[in-house]
C-alpha cells in the first residue's frame, strides 16, 4: 500500500485512535487479515469470523511488526476503531485508488473469471505495472484488500468481482469504481441462489451498469494518460452470449464486444486446437490481426483470450503484442487445468478448483481433445449451489463423458456423484466404463491400481468436494495413506 499515516487512515476511515502514542506513524506494508502475513509496517484488519475473530490475534500481529490494528473494539494496542472494518477497508481503497488515479478494470461471469483475469494481468504487466488479485478475491474483503496493493506506479488495477444476490456487484463497484467493465458470460453457476440465469443476467449486468458514460471518468478518479487510448467507461461484452450481449442496453459506456462473431470488434477466426489439445486461432482487433497459439489447454479458453485481448487492445496494446503475450501466458492460478505429466507418461489435468456445468463440459472437450489415442479418465465431484437443476445438469455431465469417448468415469462422493454416473450408464457406459465410490481415498486406492503408462486424468469438481487431493496423490506418491475422505 502507498504510505499513509495512522492519522490520514483513522480519517480515511472515520475510525478513532486508541493506544496510539504517535499516530504520524505511517502504514508502509500490506494490509492483511491473517496475522501469519503481517510484515514490518502492515495494517491488520481483526475481522470477527463464524470461526476465528482478528480481534484475538491483535496483539500477536503487533509483535510481528504492524504498525497498527483496525478492529471494532479497543484491543489494547495500537488501533484504529470503526463500527464495521469491512466497510472501514472498502472506504480505504476507494480513497486510495481515487489518490493515484489507477485505471481501473473490472470482470464478472459464470464462469472462466479468474482465468481470464490472469490472462489480463500477463497481458497489462507488459505495458506497465500492474496489481492483480491472487487467486479468486472477488468479495466485498477480498477485492479492497486486493485494491490497497496498488503502488505509486501502478497503472493497471485488476479486479475480479463475484456475487451470490442481486446487489453484490453494485456494492462492489461502489468500493473502487472501474472505467473498463468485463462480462464474460451468463451461465448457470449459483442458479440455485439466483433461481434463473435471467436473473444471474442482471446481477453480472450491474457491472456495465456501474461505468461512466463514454465521455466520462469514474466519478472522483482522475484517469492517467498514456497508452494510445480514449477516455471514459467502456463495456467488453461477449457477442456470442445473447444474455450478455443485451447488457449493451444497460450501460451509458462505450460498448466493445469479443468473440467468434462476426459482429465482435475482438473476434477469432480459424479456431482449432494443436494435437496436444492447446487453443490456436487468430486474433483480429480493429487494429489487425494475428496468430496465437496457446499454452493453455482446452478450446474454452479462446473466449477467455479474447476477453483479456479486448481489455488490452482498449489499454493500448498492439494486435501483435497480445497475440505473443497471448501465446506465452501461463496459469498463475492453481489447480486449474493444471497438465502435469509423470515419468511414467501418465498426464494428470488438475481443474479441481470449482465446477458448474459450463465449465465442467469445457474440461471434458479440453480431456477428449488432449486424449486422442490414449486411454482417458474423467474423475468427477459434484458440483454445488445448482438447486433444482442438480439432477438434471449432473445427469447430463455424465452422458456428455460418454458421448465424448472418455474411457473411464470415475465419480466421487455422495449422492450428486451417483447421479453423475448414472447419467453414464443410461448414456451407455456399462460394466466397468463408470464407476462411482465413496471419497478421495477411494478414488485413489482404484487409481493407483488400475493407470497405466500414457492414460490422461481430469480431476475437477466443487471446491468443497477437495478433489485436488487426488491429483496431488497421483503426482506424488508421499501423500499415499495422509488423504482422507472428503
Amino acid at each position: 500500500m502507498i504510505a499513509l499515516s495512522l492519522a490520514e487512515i483513522a480519517d480515511l476511515v472515520s475510525g478513532q485512535t486508541h493506544d496510539i502514542p504517535d499516530t504520524g506513524l505511517e502504514v508502509t506494508g500490506p494490509v492483511v487479515i491473517d496475522s501469519r502475513q503481517v510484515r514490518p509496517g502492515s495494517l491488520f484488519a481483526a475481522y470477527a469470523g463464524e470461526h476465528v475473530d482478528g480481534h484475538d490475534y491483535a496483539e500477536r500481529a503487533i509483535g510481528a511488526g504492524a504498525v497498527a490494528v483496525l478492529a471494532t473494539r479497543p484491543v489494547g494496542v495500537p488501533a484504529i476503531v470503526v463500527p464495521d472494518v469491512t466497510e472501514a477497508l472498502g472506504a480505504l481503497a476507494r480513497s486510495v485508488v481515487a489518490r493515484l488515479g489507477t485505471d481501473v478494470v473490472a470482470l464478472t461471469g459464470s464462469a472462466g473469471k479468474t482465468s481470464t483475469k490472469d490472462l489480463i494481468a500477463q497481458l497489462l504487466e507488459r505495458k506497465a505495472p500492474t496489481v492483480y488479485p491472487a487467486g479468486n478475491l472477488n468479495n466485498e474483503i477480498g477485492l479492497p484488500l486486493t485494491a490497497l496493493r496498488v503502488a505509486e506506479d501502478t497503472q493497471h488495477l485488476v479486479l475480479e468481482m463475484g456475487a451470490r444476490y442481486v446487489g453484490d456487484i453494485r456494492y462492489l463497484t461502489g468500493l473502487v469504481p472501474p472505467r473498463i467493465g468485463l462480462v464474460l458470460n451468463v451461465g448457470t453457476a449459483h442458479v440455485g441462489e439466483f433461481g434463473s440465469r435471467e436473473k444471474i443476467a442482471q446481477a453480472k449486468g450491474e457491472l456495465v451498469e456501474s461505468l461512466p458514460a463514454a465521455d466520462e471518468g469514474p466519478e472522483g478518479l482522475p484517469q492517467k494518460g498514456g497508452g494510445g487510448r480514449r477516455a471514459g467507461g467502456v463495456a467488453v461484452l461477449n457477442a456470442d452470449d445473447h444474455l450478455v450481449r443485451e447488457m449493451a442496453s444497460r450501460t451509458k459506456a462505450r460498448v466493445l464486444y469479443f468473440g467468434e462473431s462476426d459482429t465482435a470488434d475482438v473476434r477469432a477466426e480459424n479456431v482449432r486446437l494443436t494435437d496436444q489439445g492447446q487453443p490456436a486461432f487468430t486474433l483480429c482487433t480493429p487494429s489487425g490481426c494475428s496468430d496465437v497459439t496457446m499454452r493453455l489447454y482446452g478450446e474454452h479458453h479462446v473466449s477467455n483470450a479474447l476477453a483479456a485481448a479486448a481489455v488490452a487492445h482498449e489499454l493500448g496494446l498492439s494486435v501483435d503484442e497480445i497475440a505473443v503475450a497471448l501465446s506465452e501466458a501461463g496459469t498463475l492460478s492453481r489447480w486449474r487445468m493444471e497438465v502435469t505429466e509423470r515419468p511414467d507418461g501418465v498426464t494428470v489435468v488438475n481443474d479441481a478448483y470449482n465446477a458448474n456445468p459450463e465449465s465442467m463440459r469445457a474440461a471434458l472437450r479440453a480431456l477428449a481433445s488432449m486424449g486422442k489415442g490414449r486411454r482417458t479418465w474423467a474423475v468427477l465431484g459434484h458440483m454445488a449451489e445448482l438447486g433444482d437443476t442438480s439432477l438434471v445438469e449432473h445427469d447430463a455431465i455424465g452422458r456428455l463423458a460418454v458421448r465424448l469417448n472418455v474411457s473411464k468415469l470415475l465419480a466421487v462422493g455422495g449422492r450428486e456423484a451417483s447421479w453423475l454416473q448414472l447419467g453414464a450408464y443410461n448414456e451407455g457406459s456399462w460394466g466397468e466404463e463408470s464407476v462411482h465410490v465413496s471419497d478421495t481415498q477411494a478414488a485413489i486406492d482404484l487409481l493407483r491400481g488400475e493407470l497405466r503408462p500414457g492414460d490422461v486424468v481430469l480431476v475437477k469438481a466443487s471446491r468443497s468436494v477437495g478433489l485436488e487431493a487426488v491429483a496431488q496423490a497421483l503426482l506424488d506418491p508421499a501423500t499415499e495413506g495422509e488423504v482422507q475422505g472428503a
